[in-house]
């Protein structure tokens, strides 16, 4: 693949947002038209990590970072086959990539998986203007001539992702065995010996509501064999696996309509050990009884800091979500286990007497960078204690 940039586009670029707002820029990547809700990650770094988020689906990403596609892209940054965001908001877009590691340009590799980019655009207006008004309907078009006023009827179009099930659309089609060779290691940090430490492999079985590759990297690195399984599998067919866990992973979109998956919660709870993460989070509080409700604006970005409430200590984490648990409407048999410090939400929960627990952010992503990694070990203690 490349390594130098395309001839610089010179094509005109519209975000277009619901409230009649407009923003004008150049177009890079693919040179078509995407719509989709429009949020804003304050990430400095791992942008492509970021593309490829399941979670993103239906969404486009304003990136607060001014210098995006400096480093290029790499198969092994990515967390899913694909770039999986509508579209892309930034300052300045870089059509060269300068970094050993880099096999495409960022251009390249947005433009062959038919992503559109708007860049050189007042990004801190954009967030600005979301942080006042919440997160909104939007499109990116490019050419000469474009019709604003079409284009703001088209975002007012869009479908609202409040009671949108995506996750069985980003969802896998079939079971698989996650099989994966030593972890992408260029942090230094070494990898933890829990097969040794705690005894037999442990089989997890993972459901995949668009699940992160890095989740199943640390569930392996932690001596688990993974089988993978459709958002829509029955609890029935998973206990029929002989599961030593349970994991319920990230994913886009509105977790109130995902109806099988609460019941699905609901069934294997107290059954076999539970983790969830993000979206797996949310639909742990809404199996567990509670209420989710809708962000402002929502956590995305690689900067949050969470407290513990078990250790006191504060751990910086990566957040990608909309929606989250009301710990109020949670019964008393539930114990908030995390707090973002940001805004005082609820970031983790546990069952008190059922081995089940679950976090509102990305233990996987490595922002502090090692802070969170501790969740996988206690899932996997939690096997190892309930077949004690």
């Amino acid at each position: 693949m490349s390594q130098a940039g395309q001839t610089e586009k010179a094509v005109e670029a519209i975000l277009a947002l619901e409230d009649g707002r407009i923003f004008r820029g150049r177009g890079f990547g693919a040179l078509v038209e995407r719509s989709g809700e429009v949020v804003f990650n304050t990430s400095l770094s791992g942008y492509q990590e970021i593309f490829t988020d399941p979670s993103y689906a239906g969404q486009i990403v304003v990136l607060t970072n001014p210098h995006i596609g400096n480093y290029g892209t790499t198969p092994s940054d990515a967390e899913s086959a694909r770039p999986m965001i509508e579209g892309l908001v930034t300052r300045e877009f870089s059509t060269t990539s300068s970094n050993w590691r880099s096999t495409e340009v960022a251009d390249e590799y947005l433009e062959r998986n038919g992503i559109p980019v708007i860049a050189e655009v007042d990004t801190r207006a954009v967030v600005r203007h979301l942080r006042a008004h919440g997160v909104m309907r939007g499109v990116i078009a490019s050419g000469d001539g474009l019709d604003e006023a079409g284009l703001v009827a088209k975002a007012r179009a869009i479908r609202k992702m409040d009671g949108t099930d995506l996750a069985s659309v980003v969802s896998t089609r079939t079971i698989y065995e996650w099989t994966s060779t030593e972890p992408k290691n260029q942090t230094g940090d070494k990898l933890l010996p829990a097969a040794e430490s705690t005894g037999a492999e442990k089989h997890v079985v993972a459901y995949d509501f668009g699940i992160k590759e890095n989740i199943l990297r640390m569930l392996t690195r932690e001596g688990c064999r993974v089988t993978v399984v459709p958002a829509t599998t029955s609890a029935e067919e998973v206990l029929a696996m002989a599961p030593d866990g349970v994991f319920f992973s990230n994913g886009p979109g509105d977790p109130e309509p995902l109806s099988y998956a609460i019941e699905n919660v609901q069934k294997l709870q107290g059954k076999t050990p539970l983790f969830g993460i993000c979206l797996g989070h949310q639909i742990f509080g809404l199996a567990l009884g509670g209420k989710t409700y809708k962000l402002k604006f929502g956590h995305h970005g690689g900067n949050h800091p969470i407290l513990n409430h078990d250790t006191g200590k504060v751990e910086i984490t990566a957040q990608n979500h909309n929606y989250n648990v009301d710990p109020a409407s949670l019964p008393a048999d539930v114990e908030q286990t995390h707090t973002n410090l940001n805004d005082q939400t609820m970031a983790g929960l546990r069952h008190k007497t059922d081995p089940m627990f679950s976090v509102q952010y990305h233990p996987e992503a490595s922002p502090g960078p090692h802070d969170s990694h501790y969740l996988f070990r206690d899932f996997r203690k939690m096997m190892d204690d309930w077949k004690k």
